[in-house]
Formats: structure tokens, sequence, C-alpha cells
């Protein structure tokens, strides 16, 4: 997948022109354009579990710590098994 195709990252759902460090970092140093900064660091994801419940347990999580409101955050994160990381 491409920049073009990708708007958002295909694990946690950020917009990909909204991560800060412009995207995740594969093991060769290339910056990603499939997965954002939060989740992937060096070809790898920083979340480890597989399992998509898990993830947006976390996700939610994440989301209320960084100041958005419990309602928003649980609504979103049910999206994220329709990303691509999930969907398998």
């Amino acid at each position: 997948m491409t920049a073009t195709t990708n708007k958002m990252c295909q694990s946690c759902g950020i917009p990909l022109k909204k991560d800060p460090l412009g995207g995740g970092s594969e093991k060769d140093g290339s910056r990603s354009s499939t997965y954002c900064g939060y989740c992937y660091e060096n070809g790898e994801f920083k979340f480890k579990g597989t399992d998509v419940k898990e993830f947006q347990e976390h996700s939610r999580k994440m989301m209320i710590e960084g100041g958005h409101n419990k309602f928003f955050a649980w609504l979103f994160s049910r999206g994220l098994k329709r990303l691509g990381r999930w969907k398998n």
C-alpha cells in the first residue's frame, strides 16, 4: 500500500497527516505509509497483542488519556476491526 491509498493508520485509525512522527518506521529506517509512529517502530508493532478487542480497549484508554471524551473514545474504537491490521 502507498501513502496515497492510506489516509489513516491501518492499526489505530489516526489520520496519517496528523501523525507528528510522519509515519511509523521500517527496519531500514524508512517511513511506513501504512502505520503511524504511535503503532509501528523499527518494523514492529508497539502493541504486541494480536486480538482486536484488546487493542480496542488499549486505544480507548489512550484516547481518554489524550483528552477525548469517553463516549467518543468508545465509539471510535469500535471501528478498529475494519482496518487492515485487524481484518484477518
